[in-house]
């Protein structure tokens, strides 16, 4: 096969889906805009490469929300998919979308999907011509470019030598200074000395930020804030690095306070044009990574977007830039910007620049069909990242079944980005996204009520999630306001984070009724079965309408175990005393796009809501919100303990011990570090919760913890020995 040079295959669709009004019907003047109604004229396209090749076939190298992204998009265009997969994965949706799917190895990326010569492969055993990369893993290594051209296989994505020049970010720092994009100080040089680095930040002046030099993702990066935690958050981040991207080399710069993180879509061709597709702001963040984008960035005044604009196109000129990237820059509070990093690959977030521009980020190779005046931006998009993660336990990760998983509905306004489906596992070895939802609108206020709405609406029962959050952080008024930073969730941590409130009584009703009602169902079931004419319950003994008695229910709200009298009536109906007060409740289950709903009016307020009883939990949805109301279980069935072994840490999630720091007979203060923990792509340092002598560690490096299970062992102590006695 002849080899072919790097093409970029990653756009050029600007014309694929563009955006045309139809006549606005009945338009409120209240809700200008609100009711515009839109439709995509859809352009035929051809999936070619400057070289006149056609492809036919391309290899998807990653997996999850992407991977299936990109195989709906070659499937539009009548190309056939090639999916690769770990053993976690086997039975995952990228797996059953694609056309062709290939094992290439155990759960852990560096033996997967980080094998570059497993997927290579793979590519020639499929015969597939060209290979997409997503986001992520193998995106932006330069030497998985090579071996592609070496190969004769197309890398889906720009040339090598942009790969090299913008992944390094020392290098792509001295190419932007040089073409006259401003950056920030720092230093990128080649001694990674301990010395060295820690002499630097000294000299720039802290806080400083620790970045690795390749990749991003918010992998590899700390704030330091004084020269005494320099050295512990050096060599974590070098580890985080080098488990990321097998590189630890890394960068100091200059920590901007409270900047705005503003990125630039742009996309180059082989002809050397170079466009903008305007801007997404990026601000909100928790552990360096996005949680929520929109497009365009609020608050940008036209004269400021063109500046980033024509920066982001100098900086892809300077590297001869080929294909979809993404120009990042942090912004401070008048507007001036800076260079941080260029990502040579599509971003986790580029479906909102897709949905205000009317394009398709993933396919094409051909020309870039419109001049920049011709590319114009139309309304307001918004992303919200969803994640299997406690936003109360400091955004910890998560890992688990997907019980239940019900979305709203996708339409030309509203995208679900997802790799997986009820009854999927969100797997301890990959990142714990679970979708991306993605809502355009006609302005910022419709996007935004639109993006809440739908919200309410995504319920997952199984693991944590941070849902709750992003409504919380939706609705926050200087989220609204579009006064967005990097520091907005630490800023507002205590309004976004607002601790659980008591169940008002109304929905404790609502959730007796759903118990009662699901029981009263599967009675009913069992007594046909059985014709029991005699059960209290059975419709059809005729006897149901003449027995009236009181039946003392417990429910736990958080908790607080509470009391309810429930009197079944002649008619149907209950009476709900709790505590003093006395409610008439009257409801009944229904049935609707494979989900149960309980429609219910306690004293004559008539609502609706999804119901869902899971082993001890009653889950109720509805547009106000969510309840979960538990079950109790007697004490003798309940869990044991979470506090651990004689007041030792417990592991927090399941996962793999990366180093341990400490040895049975040392001594240790509260706040020192024990060990470290590698999951869900992400290093976790677990400190000592007190002070005290080590009498046993549990676990070695690189042996698996599963989740709250005991790691260290404190001695017992003189005063614990005397409280036993």
């Amino acid at each position: 096969m002849a080899a072919a040079s790097a093409v970029s295959v990653l756009l050029v669709a600007a014309e694929r889906n563009r955006w045309h009004r139809l006549p606005s019907l009945l338009l409120p003047p209240r809700f200008p805009g609100l009711f515009r109604t839109w439709v995509w004229r859809q352009r035929t396209m051809k999936y070619t490469t400057t070289t006149g090749r056609n492809i036919t076939k391309v290899l998807i190298a990653n997996r999850g929300e992407i991977a299936c992204r990109v195989m709906r998009t070659a499937r539009k265009l009548g190309v056939q998919s090639v999916a690769v997969y770990s053993e976690a994965d086997r039975n995952s949706m990228h797996v059953d979308m694609a056309d062709e799917a290939y094992s290439i190895g155990p759960a852990p990326s560096q033996q997967s999907y980080l094998s570059m010569e497993k997927i290579i492969q793979v590519a020639k055993t499929s015969a597939a011509q060209a290979i997409h990369p997503g986001y992520g893993f193998l995106s932006e290594n330069m030497e998985f470019a090579e071996l592609c051209k070496q190969e004769g296989i197309i890398f889906i994505g720009p040339p090598p030598s942009a790969i090299r020049d913008m992944g390094i970010k020392s290098t792509s720092k001295s190419i932007m200074a040089a073409a006259g994009v401003p950056v920030v100080e720092g230093y990128h040089g080649e001694d990674q000395s301990d010395q060295c680095l820690k002499e630097h930040a000294g000299r720039i002046g802290y806080p400083v930020m620790i970045k690795a030099v390749r990749g991003g993702g918010g992998k590899g990066m700390r704030i330091v804030r004084s020269e005494q935690e320099f050295q512990e958050q050096l060599e974590s981040a070098r580890r985080e690095a080098k488990k990321s991207f097998n590189d630890d080399a890394v960068l100091i710069e200059k920590f901007v306070d409270t900047p705005r993180h503003v990125e630039v879509q742009v996309f180059g061709d082989h002809h050397g044009n170079a466009v903008y597709l305007f801007e997404r702001d990026c601000s909100v963040q928790r552990r360096h990574q996005k949680i929520i984008e929109e497009a365009p960035a609020p608050g940008i005044k036209p004269e400021v977007r063109k500046k980033l604009g024509e920066a982001a196109v100098r900086a892809a000129k300077a590297v001869n830039y080929v294909g979809a990237g993404t120009v990042e820059f942090i912004m401070d509070s008048k507007h001036n910007f800076y260079f941080m990093e260029m990502n040579t690959r599509l971003q986790v977030e580029h479906p909102v620049t897709e949905m205000i521009t009317g394009t398709d980020l993933i396919a094409a190779g051909e020309k870039i069909p419109l001049s920049q005046e011709e590319i114009t931006l139309q309304g307001h998009a918004f992303e919200a990242r969803i994640y299997a993660e406690d936003p109360s336990n400091n955004f910890m990760p998560g890992a688990g079944p997907l019980v239940h998983l019900s979305t709203p509905r996708a339409d030309p306004s509203t995208r679900i980005e997802t790799g997986v489906r009820q009854g999927d596992e969100v797997s301890v070895h990959y990142d714990p996204m679970i979708a991306k939802l993605v809502v355009w609108a006609a302005d910022r206020q419709a996007a935004l009520t639109k993006l809440r709405y739908s919200l309410r609406q995504y319920n997952i029962i199984g693991l944590h999630t941070n849902i709750d959050f992003l409504l919380n952080l939706s609705g926050h008024p200087e989220f609204e306001a579009g006064n967005v930073h990097t520091d907005f969730i630490p800023q507002h941590h205590k309004e976004l984070l607002l601790s659980r409130k008591a169940a008002a009584k109304e929905s404790l009703c609502q959730a007796a009724l759903g118990l009662i009602l699901k029981e009263k169902a599967m009675t009913d079931a069992f007594t046909l079965q059985a014709h029991d004419q005699f059960s209290p319950f059975s419709s059809s003994s005729g006897r149901r309408l003449n027995i009236s008695y009181t039946r003392n229910m417990t429910l736990k709200d958080g908790k607080n175990n509470v009391a309810i009298a429930v009197t079944y009536n002649h008619d149907g109906s209950y009476s709900m005393q709790i505590e003093d007060k006395t409610f008439q409740v009257l409801g009944d289950l229904y049935s609707e796009e494979d989900c149960t709903y309980l429609k219910c009016s306690v004293n004559g307020v008539a609502s609706k809501a999804k119901l869902i009883i899971l082993e001890n939990t009653i889950y109720l949805f509805s547009k106000e919100g969510s309840i979960e109301i538990d079950i109790p279980v007697p004490k003798y069935l309940s869990s044991v303990s979470s506090e651990g072994t004689q007041g030792g840490p417990l592991a927090p999630m399941t996962g793999t011990i990366e180093k341990v720091f400490v040895k049975a007979g040392d001594k240790v203060k509260a706040g020192d570090s024990l060990m470290v923990m590698i999951a869900m792509k992400m290093e976790h340092t677990i400190k000592a919760p007190k002070d005290g002598t080590i009498k046993k560690v549990f676990y070695r490096e690189g042996a698996q913890a599963n989740r709250h299970t005991p790691l260290v062992e404190f001695e017992e102590e003189e005063s614990d020995k005397r409280e036993s006695e």
